[in-house]
């Protein structure tokens, strides 16, 4: 299954900021032909079984391209951690796809993830206000449902700026706005925790991009949002994380 070069697994979801698993290198940049969509349930990190949560899936789209990071492994170890954490606890499958960096400069196979409507978690299409309002209500082992949301889509605003993503952005603009309405507390929602974030030199052009954009009085505010949460820069120590942290 793996060369000698290691396997890439592409992660548009936790994975982009909580990846839970050794690897060699990682990186930022996209798949053609799916966009991103809460759709599918959770009742293991993100939910209950009463009441659960939404995460996000791929949809076959063919016009559309999907933003987020792929991670190089080598090793029998950090598939099965992902076997059991997306396929026998999430519902999803697995599916073979080509991911292309942000720099334009190389392509190569990912192994993505993808739930289909036929596992026992599928919630499905439903209005934007509804799938809010479910993330707002929902919590799990792993934290609340409105800390993956945004925290993806902080990912998204730091490190990838120039994705477009309606779904994922307009969800995070009405659940921002339940909880300033709601006066609810957003670090606890967060967990009151910080992940560090691992791109390193394997992507030095986001990097320095991110550099010239914080010494840029003309930067687009749009990289960090209001009432957003702090990533660390530090290097993290690489170990294997619990499936309930």
């Amino acid at each position: 299954m793996m060369d000698e070069e290691g396997l890439w697994i592409f992660g548009y979801g936790s994975l982009c900021w909580n990846p839970g698993f050794e690897y060699k290198k990682s990186m930022t940049g996209y798949v053609k032909g799916f966009c991103r969509r809460f759709w599918q349930g959770n009742t293991t990190h993100r939910g209950t079984e009463d009441k659960p949560g939404r995460v996000v899936t791929l949809i076959e789209d063919k016009d559309e391209i999907t933003y987020g990071r792929v991670f190089q492994i080598k090793g029998e170890t950090a598939l099965s951690y992902l076997k059991m954490r997306e396929c026998t606890l999430g519902g999803y499958l697995t599916k073979f796809s080509t991911f292309y960096s942000r720099d334009g400069k190389s392509s190569f196979p990912v192994l993505i993830y993808i739930a289909t409507n036929n596992n026992k978690h599928w919630m499905g299409e439903a209005p934007l206000q509804t799938i809010a309002m479910q993330i707002l209500e929902c919590e799990g082992p792993s934290g609340h449902n409105v800390e993956y949301l945004l925290r993806l889509a902080d990912f998204m605003h730091r490190y990838v700026p120039e994705a477009t993503d309606e779904h994922l952005f307009i969800l995070e603009k009405i659940v921002r706005a339940h909880i300033k309405e709601l006066n609810i507390c957003i670090n606890k929602l967060m967990g009151n925790r910080v992940f560090a974030l691992e791109l390193l030199e394997i992507d030095e052009e986001l990097v320095t991009g991110q550099n010239d954009e914080e010494n840029n009085d003309n930067a687009p505010v749009n990289v960090r949002p209001e009432n957003s949460f702090e990533y660390i820069s530090r290097v993290p120590t690489k170990l294997l994380r619990c499936l309930k942290p």
